[in-house]
């Protein structure tokens, strides 16, 4: 089409559009569903405002899952070593990202099963019997979570967090505040996790250098060493089943 009719065009679409009847117009605005929100009544059902701020705190608790997943229970560490597998092998997006995750996610239910079953037990089957209030419930939950976290947090690391906070040293583990020990297990978690890390990426690095001085020695310099090394490297992995003992390995550390 030539350029000059663009204009003639957007012209006589302009007042097609003029030329719409009012009446057409509003029935369409008539047919949009409309939502009306209405708050109040706090003043006069006390119990009501009690009720939806319960569900506000619950909404907020729902948000914050993922952080919980990640940083209260053995996920990290989990998902850590395995991205230390899949970067020492060199095998790009093999296996996949949501693979990786959802492996970790089911090692973690199963390495977490016994504190889960702890606050079933304690926390939530109490409370839904109406034994306990809510705020009972959520101490109660805590208590096995704050044990396990503990059991596999560094001294040091908590040490850190409790001296910047000017905290006096806890006597026990319900002693300890989550703001301090959440965080402390969460850098302890990393530390054991670079060390598995490491300990994975030794073996493929000798096969890397093995490869790459053989193609020094022939005079194949324009030949990327990763490409013939990655075969070893796969083929290594496969012959003492590595996936058993990257596993093994990471059960036996808690």
């Amino acid at each position: 089409m030539n350029n000059k009719m663009w204009p003639i065009l957007l012209l006589l679409v302009g007042m097609g559009v003029l030329l719409i009847p009012v009446d057409t117009v509003w029935a369409a605005e008539e047919l949009i569903p409309t939502i009306d929100i209405q708050v109040g009544g706090g003043e006069e059902s006390p119990d009501g405002t009690a009720t939806t701020l319960q569900i506000l705190l619950l909404l907020t608790v729902l948000s914050v899952a993922p952080a919980i997943l990640l940083l209260m229970t053995c996920f990290t560490r989990i998902v850590v070593v395995l991205s230390f597998v899949r970067n020492a092998l060199a095998t790009q997006q093999m296996p996949p990202n949501q693979v990786l995750i959802a492996l970790a996610m089911f090692m973690t239910f199963f390495v977490m099963a016994p504190t889960f079953a702890s606050i079933n037990e304690t926390a939530l089957q109490p409370f839904l019997a109406g034994e306990i209030n809510q705020q009972q419930a959520l101490d109660a939950a805590v208590i096995p979570l704050k044990e396990f976290m503990a059991k596999h947090t560094r001294e040091k690391d908590l040490r850190l967090f409790l001296e910047y906070m000017q905290a006096e040293r806890p006597a026990t583990v319900q002693d300890i505040p989550l703001t301090a020990l959440v965080p402390a297990f969460a850098i302890s978690e990393l530390k054991t996790a670079f060390q598995i890390g490491f300990m994975i990426f030794v073996p493929f690095l000798v096969i890397d250098m093995i490869v790459s001085s053989v193609l020094m020695g022939m005079g194949m310099m324009m030949l990327p060493p990763v490409m013939i090394s990655l075969p070893f490297k796969i083929l290594l992995f496969i012959m003492v089943d590595g996936w058993y003992l990257v596993v093994k390995s990471l059960l036996a550390s808690f």
